[in-house]
This record gives C-alpha cells, sequence and structure tokens, in this order.
C-alpha cells in the first residue's frame, strides 16, 4: 500500500523529458532559426527578438565558410531554445498565411490579365458585370495595348503591365 506521502510526491514530480524528445526540440529550434536567416532585418525586427539572437542571425548571414556557418547555426539554435518558441512560430505562420493570401491575389490578377488578353469583349464584358463602375473605353484600351503586343511578340511589355496594374487596383479594392 502506498502512503498519502508517497501519492503528494507522486502528483508533484514531473519526470523531465527523455534525451530523445530534448534533441527534437533542439533540432526544431535549430531549423526555426535557420529558416529566420533568410528573413529581411524589418522583418527580424517585427519578431521582436532578443538583439543577441538577431546579431547570431545577422552574422550567420555573413559567413560563408561551411563549417563556421553550421557552427553559428548551431548558436542560433540554442539562443531560440532560450526563447519562447510558440510565439515566434505563430508569427511566422500569420506570416506564411499572409505570403500565400499575396500569391493567391497575385494569381488572380495574373488570369484575368490572361483572360482578357485572349478573350478580349467577352471576358471585359464579365468584368463590366462584376464591377459596373469602370470606364469601359479605358479598359478596352488596355486590353487593345496588351493584345497588341502579345500578337507582335509574344512578350509582356508596358501594355501588359498596365492592364495588370488596373485590374490589381480594381480587384484589391474589392478586397
Amino acid at each position: 500500500m502506498t502512503s498519502p506521502a508517497d501519492d503528494e510526491s507522486d502528483e508533484h514530480s514531473v519526470e523531465p523529458p527523455s534525451k530523445s524528445a530534448r534533441k527534437r526540440a533542439a533540432l526544431a529550434a535549430q531549423q526555426l532559426g535557420e529558416r529566420l536567416i533568410g528573413f529581411k532585418d524589418p522583418e527580424l525586427d517585427a519578431l521582436g527578438l532578443p538583439e543577441r539572437l538577431i546579431d547570431a542571425i545577422r552574422e550567420a548571414r555573413r559567413i560563408k565558410s561551411r563549417g563556421a556557418g553550421s557552427r553559428q547555426r548551431q548558436l542560433i539554435g540554442k539562443l531560440m531554445r532560450e526563447i519562447d518558441i510558440a510565439a515566434v512560430q505563430h508569427a511566422l505562420a500569420a506570416r506564411d498565411a499572409e505570403v500565400a493570401l499575396a500569391a493567391q491575389r497575385f494569381h488572380r490578377v495574373e488570369l484575368w490579365r490572361d483572360r482578357l488578353i485572349s478573350e478580349a469583349g467577352v471576358g471585359l464584358d464579365e468584368l463590366m458585370r462584376t464591377h459596373p463602375h469602370m470606364d469601359r473605353s479605358q479598359w478596352e484600351q488596355a486590353v487593345e495595348a496588351a493584345r497588341a503586343e502579345r500578337a507582335a511578340g509574344g512578350r509582356a511589355g508596358a501594355g501588359s503591365r498596365r492592364l495588370f496594374q488596373l485590374l490589381r487596383a480594381l480587384l484589391e479594392a474589392d478586397g
């Protein structure tokens, strides 16, 4: 039989993580730190990381030697283990979602541009139905300039870029 004193000590004692679990956590911290090496300075500053960690990340960017780079990444991993990794992971997930949304918007604008160039009137009619406030003559000119460029050489030029800019402004206004 166990005594009440034994039950109390079992409730309050917490087993430390296994060596394998500690290694997995250290590797995850190092990989997260390696991902931060690719960030630009304003993005790093926005994460609110300790100055020592930011300095180590910036130094890692400058290192060209493979061995020194490996040691620097290990240092970054060690420094990462000293901070709240969950907060950094959450910020990175939000950043990734933002990047994915921007890519989706860009793709949508590209699809509309290609459709307007290839379908001319039909595509423009559909766009006008969803956005009745558009100046049709301005859009017809932009579409025609982009179509002429494509027909002339197949490469996108100023007309195609202008159409893209008009579409981006229109579609981003929608949200």
